[in-house]
């Protein structure tokens, strides 16, 4: 990886790994966000995604993910800039804004802790789709730290 790609390189010019080092780890992809059919707006939830791993971070099967769960959404290049309900605190949402990366980003810090000592991260903060019902979701709505 090359230093400080994120800033010096058009987001093209990176590598897979470049693209995939950008994510900061939070987790606030994988929440189950409810959308209002009048607004459109989109709320989050404290509920994650049933492959997301709760208690550790990150996802348990990132490789095979879209095999199970078809809708979950993969980032690109080119689907990133429409992706309105990244959130504010995304490094990706970030960067398409021209904003810096945080100071508790771990390639800014030099540590993945970092974001979890800022309180960015959901991990160990959420439960499992599996084990809410879809008519409970409306009663956990959250505002996560930085949105």
């Amino acid at each position: 990886m090359r230093p400080t790609f994120w800033k010096t390189l058009l987001i093209s010019e990176w590598t897979n790994e470049e693209w995939e080092a950008l994510c900061d780890g939070c987790g606030k992809c994988c929440l189950i966000r409810l959308e209002d059919d009048d607004t459109g707006e989109i709320y989050n939830t404290d509920v994650h995604c049933k492959l997301y791993d709760g208690d550790c971070g990150g996802c348990s099967n990132y490789a095979n993910r879209a095999k199970h769960v078809p809708d979950c959404v993969k980032l690109t290049p080119d689907n990133i800039y429409s992706l309105s309900w990244l959130p504010k605190t995304c490094a990706y949402r970030l960067i398409t804004e021209n904003k810096p990366l945080f100071v508790w980003h771990y390639l800014v810090s030099g540590s993945r802790q970092t974001i979890v000592d800022a309180g960015m991260s959901i991990t160990g903060k959420t439960t499992s789709e599996l084990r809410v019902k879809t008519k409970h979701l409306p009663k956990r709505l959250k505002v996560w730290e930085g949105e």
